[in-house]
């Protein structure tokens, strides 16, 4: 499953990160990283962009960034 695919109210942990290069190195800075539980708090009513909490903070995802998180 992504992260894309997560329902709202969910908490998911990061099992892979799919990415390559300048994209995945940009996910790994915002604080997604491998084991990292995320809590999915809003989606935008066309599904782009997905708000979620990560390590403490509120970030907003882009629904193709989202789609390269795989989560368990």
């Amino acid at each position: 499953m992504t992260l894309k695919e997560a329902k709202i109210g969910q908490t998911v942990r990061v099992r892979k990160l799919n990415g390559e290069g300048a994209v995945k190195r940009r996910i790994m800075d915002m604080g997604i990283t491998k084991g990292v539980d995320i809590y999915i708090r809003k989606v935008a009513p066309l599904g782009d962009p997905i708000e979620v909490t990560v390590r403490g903070y509120e970030l907003s995802l882009r629904k193709a960034d989202a789609e390269t998180i795989e989560t368990e």
